[in-house]
């Protein structure tokens, strides 16, 4: 047997299980299977390494993507590259290799949803955990310039009190990278005067459950184009299986 699973603090959004899950049934890997293991913190991956020696590769979730480095044996270019860990590879020799996939995930999705990779492209990326360092490393690789914005003024380039009218339309493409919005919080969403939106705005939000958060449906009801992070999550689903296969 063969066992996959993903690492958390709380794992009851996470479509990851069942996606993997059917990923097997469809590919009639009988011998596979995905768990979801809900951590209070990272100090407990050994004993979770411990308990189940089956283990050949583990997702990573917030809020541990930066919390789990200490516990890997190494890390891989992708991971060093952005400062976050979203894949573990458990090597033969028990030897825990951190990769970051959700980066390449990201920008794959982002170049089929907005339609600019030039210089005059910016964006605003609204959190500064884990997820948002790899949506910047995506976006310098894809040439947008970008501000991050957060309630700590030590933390980002903007917070949101300082986001204006003209900063909003010099900025067409504002993407979510904290968990706000995420089931079952599903009344929250980041701090925006979406009055300001139109439909020269492109909202990507990394939440995909539910599949239109309150970010994306202000959007919509504005006339922006939105786009959630379910196919970013089957992307960097399927550089993880790579990576867990020796691809």
């Amino acid at each position: 047997m063969r066992l996959f699973g993903l690492v958390g603090r709380s794992l009851a959004h996470s479509f990851s299980q069942t996606y993997f899950s059917q990923k097997f049934d469809r590919l009639g890997l009988a011998d596979c299977r995905y768990e979801l293991f809900e951590l209070a913190s990272p100090a407990e991956l050994p004993h979770l390494l411990a308990r189940y020696p089956d283990l050949a590769g583990l997702n990573v979730t917030i809020p541990y993507k930066e919390q789990i480095w200490p516990y890997l044996t190494r890390v891989a270019s992708s991971a060093a590259k952005v400062g976050a860990v979203n894949v573990i590879e458990i090597q033969d020799d028990g030897s825990l290799v951190g990769h970051n996939t959700d980066y390449v995930g990201f920008r794959e999705s982002l170049r089929r949803f907005y339609p600019r990779h030039d210089a005059g492209a910016r964006a605003l990326v609204l959190g500064t955990g884990g997820a948002a360092k790899a949506v910047t490393v995506a976006l310098r690789e894809l040439g947008i310039g970008h501000w991050l914005v957060s309630r700590n003024p030590l933390s980002a380039h903007l917070t949101y009190n300082e986001l204006t009218p003209a900063i909003l339309a010099a900025h067409p493409l504002i993407i979510n990278t904290t968990p706000l919005g995420t089931y079952p919080n599903i009344d929250d969403c980041p701090h925006l005067d979406y009055a300001q939106l139109g439909p020269g705005h492109y909202l990507y939000d990394l939440v995909y459950n539910p599949s239109s958060t309150l970010f994306l449906q202000q959007g919509e009801e504005r006339g922006a184009h939105t786009k959630n992070g379910f196919e970013m999550l089957e992307l960097q689903a399927e550089a993880a299986w790579s990576i867990w296969n020796g691809a």
